[in-house]
């Protein structure tokens, strides 16, 4: 670019001999205009020129300006003005009238500097493009053409010059899921309705994979508001984005299956919640599965063996589903379902079904094959939900109520299912205060000698008269206590009071030993390592012997921890206690443990003895078992109790079987402590 020059066409001036009127010519001239000698001496100079210089006309004469003849026009020369600074000056040639010289000098002094700033930023914004992490664009929005930057060009995988001026170079690589997205951003922006433009979104790299950037702009408007320019940066996030990803990960699924966790079940739940309140023909289904016994196998097997099932058991859960269905795990060995857009309850109860079926094979770890099953509660929406987590818990309740009808089981959950989850729940507030209260009771029931027909000893049992409801079934309240631990409280504040109650009938009755007291010992308290202390405390605080305590224990207490309990059975006969296995042959390993354990007593359980002698279709089957129990226990050097005898003739069939002890309401229900005394003391025989 040239510094703007006159219209007006340069021409000889006047010769010098023509006095005043070539001054007076020259004078008009805004540039400095003067005269050289041979030698490149001012012979002559118009007022500008002076001006520039800042001195008088007459004093430039003779002054050197040291400008060489030459024949380039124009050219620029740097001299030195009043100021003592620097100025630029453009010379022209405006011919030659011998002997002199005439030339003409333009100040372009702020032309260059202009200039030269211009150079500057432009060296400027192309290093820091070259150096800058962000890539740069401009869009020229009259034309539609765009320039990038080279690193806007690098972070796609392009050379400098791979790509063309277009702005589809920019739009075209927009992932398919985010082009209306940026589009609608980028309209918002240029019509004004934002104040700039931002926006993530993913890029085509020329690997054909996609990079995440995070685009910003700013439009440049004229004065009626219309956008004539567009200028941003494009910064390459994917690292960001990929972290995020793997923390929203971490947040929402479950780091050992992979499957969604209850934060994420929860939220899907939540939208087809929403779905289900917009459509009124939208049904959907929440399974919850427990696995069956997964304590056994991971106590038996270890923690790695179960985490390897629980990883099987979620891949063929999800083999079970149908697509668009979803399943969770919420923790340990629980599981849910969501099954989505169901068109009745059959639907969920077939897929429960299926999924009984998927858990039947076998399960292969470290060479060893592993049988499990699931007990599954279902909730519809057809009850009426309006947050997820009673969805959740209405499935938990159904999935209990299945767990407690055996294994393998599914069941719907109904309105009845939530008042009794509400009962119990009372019964546990209520529970935990009934000791304190006194509302707590020991009742006792008779063990009777079917040799002699006399009574040999009784069961501690507890009993629980609620102020309101009145007595409260044991097999509501010992349920409860055991799920919550309260049993451990409960079963210590027995055994006491049967202690005490024991004590008193020796006083009272005048003999040393009367008979047993048989006291139920669970399997939270049977594992507590000073459970033995705990019981010679009791016995030396009541003065009974412990030749006259017995400890009845289920099966499942000793099998759930065998080698703890084996430790802890040693411990408790060295006190003298006698050990009674208690529902014997209802376990998973009725045989296996008997002569390992230090075990004096067996009682059948009452399922065995109850269609003695009253059903004939089945009496064969549980006679047989009966006996062989007997049978087993009288192989083994044990006594043998048979519990829930309540007729003649199931008493007579025990008799034949050689069985030793047996009670039930045949002989006499469970009484407080007076009424047991008053049977001991008459002497009754049956």
């Amino acid at each position: 670019m040239n510094p703007p020059v006159s219209d007006a066409p340069f021409e000889l001036v006047p010769p010098v001999s023509t006095g005043d009127a070539w001054r007076r010519w020259i004078d008009r001239d805004f540039d400095g205009v003067c005269a050289l000698d041979s030698e490149g001496r001012i012979v002559e100079a118009n007022l500008a020129l002076a001006r520039l210089f800042g001195v008088k006309r007459e004093d430039l004469v003779g002054r050197l300006l040291g400008v060489p003849l030459f024949g380039v026009d124009p050219i620029e020369l740097v001299v030195r003005v009043h100021s003592g600074e620097l100025a630029t000056v453009e010379l022209h040639l405006l011919g030659r009238d011998a002997p002199h010289t005439w030339i003409k000098l333009r100040d372009i002094t702020g032309w260059v500097r202009t200039r030269d700033e211009l150079q500057r930023s432009r060296e400027h914004y192309e290093l820091v493009s070259r150096a800058a992490n962000d890539g740069l664009w401009h869009w020229d929005l009259e034309s539609d053409r765009a320039t990038f930057s080279p690193r806007w060009k690098e972070i796609l995988g392009h050379g400098e010059r791979d790509l063309d001026e277009s702005v589809g170079e920019w739009l075209d690589r927009v992932h398919p899921e985010d082009k209306e997205r940026v589009h609608s951003a980028l309209r918002a922006h240029i019509e004004g309705l934002t104040s700039h433009f931002e926006n993530e979104h993913r890029l085509k790299h020329e690997s054909g994979s996609y990079r995440w950037v995070l685009c910003r702009g700013l439009a440049v408007r004229d004065e009626n508001g219309k956008s004539s320019h567009f200028a941003g940066s494009l910064t390459d996030v994917t690292h960001r984005k990929v972290a995020e990803e793997q923390l929203a990960h971490r947040a929402f699924y479950d780091p050992l299956t992979n499957l969604p966790n209850r934060a994420l079940f929860l939220d899907r739940l939540r939208h087809a919640l929403r779905r289900a309140a917009r459509r009124k023909d939208y049904l959907f289904a929440v399974l919850f599965l427990d696995i069956d016994r997964f304590k056994v196998i991971n106590d038996s097997l270890g923690h790695m063996a179960g985490d390897r099932l629980l990883v099987m058991i979620a891949r063929r859960l999800e083999l079970s589903l149908r697509p668009g269905d979803s399943v969770a795990r919420l923790g340990g060995d629980e599981f849910t379902v969501l099954l989505d857009d169901i068109k009745d309850v059959a639907d969920a109860t077939k897929v429960a079904e299926r999924i009984h079926a998927e858990l039947v094979a076998p399960f292969n770890i470290g060479g060893q094959e592993l049988f499990t099953s699931a007990s599954i509660g279902i909730a519809c929406s057809n009850t009426g939900y309006s947050r997820p987590e009673d969805v959740l818990r209405d499935a938990d309740t159904a999935m209990y109520r299945a767990k407690a009808r055996g294994r393998a089981r599914h069941a719907l959950f109904d309105t009845a299912m939530h008042a009794h989850a509400v009962r119990q729940l009372q019964i546990e507030a209520d529970l935990r205060r009934a000791v304190e209260r006194n509302e707590m009771r020991v009742f006792y029931q008779p063990i009777v000698s079917l040799e002699t027909g006399r009574i040999s000893g009784f069961e501690a049992l507890a009993r629980w008269t609620h102020p309101e409801r009145g007595a409260v079934p044991p097999n509501e309240f010992i349920v409860i206590a055991e799920e919550t631990g309260l049993i451990v409280q409960l079963g210590r504040w027995v055994l006491r009071e049967a202690c005490l109650q024991f004590a008193d009938w020796r006083r009272r009755l005048g003999v040393s030993e009367p008979c047993l007291m048989s006291v139920n010992v669970s399997s939270k308290q049977l594992s507590q390592p000073d459970l033995a202390t705990q019981i010679a405390q009791v016995l030396e605080e009541t003065e009974v012997p412990g030749s006259a305590l017995q400890l009845e224990i289920t099966e499942s207490a000793i099998l759930e921890h065998p080698e703890s309990a084996k430790a802890v059975l040693e411990r408790l006969k060295e006190l003298g206690l006698r050990l009674s296995i208690d529902d014997f042959g209802t376990g998973y390993s009725s045989l296996s443990y008997l002569q390992r354990f230090p075990i004096d007593a067996l009682k059948i359980d009452r399922s065995f003895i109850q269609h003695l002698g009253v059903d004939k279709a089945i009496d064969g089957e549980d006679a047989r078992i009966a006996s062989t129990i007997v049978m087993i226990g009288r192989n083994l050097g044990l006594d043998v109790v048979a519990e829930g005898v309540e007729t003649q003739a199931q008493l007579e069939l025990l008799r034949t079987f050689r069985c030793d002890y047996a009670q039930g309401f045949h002989f006499s229900r469970a009484v407080d402590g007076d009424a047991a005394r008053d049977l001991l003391s008459v002497a009754r025989r049956w």
